[in-house]
């Protein structure tokens, strides 16, 4: 028994042994992460009670909310409630027009307390009743909230076509570049997209004094030297893609064919509204008119018939939109609700789409804002009149 315990002692310890000679197995891989998936989205009203708030933007130093509504107030969102800072005084609210889209210098806060807005003014020298759209730039000090106040008004592009108030365009964003381009309407006047020298039909890029960006394709040649793309109808939205900075536009079509288009410069997108040299405006007119212009570019994103109204634009970014990160949402007027469209690895067009917040109004915007949440106006007033927070979880 003593012998046999023995020899099963030794054989512990030359196992021991053997296996201590072994080399140690690798722990398991980590599994793969879980795939991203569609954010849940949780809604906020943050403000109600507005008269068609049309575009807002916050401030690069402390994210503070301004907004614009259409009759000309400009407002910030201060401790939880609307501060209105001033009303632009020469603003022409009627049809499409009015105090539009809203922009702030990307240097506020740091050297700059400057806002820039898009509007239809009264003042205007180059369209019926003496009207134009305009972009002016105006000085906002929020250092002291409570005494918080527009000054300052300087017009920097004046001169975008005005008639009835149709296709008024109007959103300036800054770009990447440090520019700002301002998308216009075409007045619902044929020839002037593809006019040269007119701003009606465009997006421009200017320095934030107006004066053309250096690079524009019209530099040097016949034309405005301000304008960066032609042959659009109703450009309402801007966005600028996270990494690669490109630019997209959305437009409105006509019965048919909603645009989203991936700019370049000197682009021709298309659309003149005109097929005959007669001064009138042709709807059946292609919103992409490959046989009177064979160089146009096609549209990324095409609605197909009928039209759905796409407005303001915004690429949505970071993890906390899963598979949505990268992709476009657009607001919608006339079928109410927000569009994400996802694009192809090059950018030139769709993989598919989702719509969201269908709550039967009518959408003018969306924007990103700093916190990585979605901001929303609606185009409407009174209780409908709204901005809402969207929280993606």
């Amino acid at each position: 028994m003593e012998h046999r315990g023995a020899s099963l002692v030794v054989g512990t310890v030359a196992l021991a042994l053997l296996a201590a000679c072994r080399p140690v197995k690798p722990p398991a891989p980590p599994a793969d992460p879980p795939p991203t998936a569609a954010p849940t989205l949780t809604k906020t009203v943050l403000l109600q009670n507005l008269g068609q708030p049309w575009d807002l933007a916050f401030t690069p130093d402390d994210g503070t909310m301004l907004f614009t509504e259409k009759g000309g107030a400009i407002s910030a969102f201060l401790g939880g409630v609307k501060r209105q800072l001033g009303s632009v005084p020469d603003v022409k609210n009627a049809n499409e027009g009015g105090l539009l889209g809203l922009a702030i210098d990307p240097a506020y806060g740091a050297g700059s307390n400057f806002i820039y807005v898009c509007y239809a003014s009264t003042n205007g020298t180059v369209s019926d009743l003496d009207n134009d759209v305009r972009v002016a730039r105006f000085t906002v000090d929020l250092t002291y909230p409570e005494n918080a106040a527009l000054s300052v008004q300087t017009p920097i592009v004046t001169g975008m076509p005005w008639t009835t108030g149709r296709h008024s365009g109007c959103r300036p964003r800054f770009g990447p570049d440090g520019n700002l381009w301002i998308t216009t309407g075409d007045a619902a006047t044929g020839i002037v997209p593809t006019d040269v020298n007119s701003l009606g039909g465009k997006v421009l890029r200017v320095q934030a004094n107006g004066a053309a960006a250096s690079g524009n394709p019209f530099i040097g040649v016949a034309g405005d030297d301000r304008i960066y793309t032609l042959g659009h109808r109703n450009v309402q939205g801007i966005a600028f893609q996270p990494g690669s900075g490109q630019a997209y536009s959305i437009e409105h079509g006509t019965g048919c064919d909603d645009e989203a288009n991936r700019l370049v410069s000197g682009g021709h997108y298309g659309w003149d509204g005109d097929d005959d040299g007669l001064p009138d405006y042709e709807e059946g007119v292609p919103m992409t008119d490959f046989a009177q212009f064979p160089g146009a570019i096609g549209a990324v994103w095409s609605s197909g018939c009928p039209t759905i109204a796409p407005s303001g634009g915004t690429f949505l970014s970071g993890p906390q939109w899963g598979t949505w990160d990268g992709a476009l949402a657009m607001a919608i007027l006339k079928d109410m609700r927000v569009r994400v469209l996802f694009l192809d690895s090059a950018g030139t067009s769709t993989t598919g789409f989702v719509d969201v917040l269908q709550d039967g109004i009518r959408l003018r915007s969306v924007v990103q804002g700093p916190d990585g949440n979605l901001y929303v106006t609606t185009d409407a007033s009174g209780a409908n009149g709204q901005i809402w927070r969207v929280i993606p979880s």
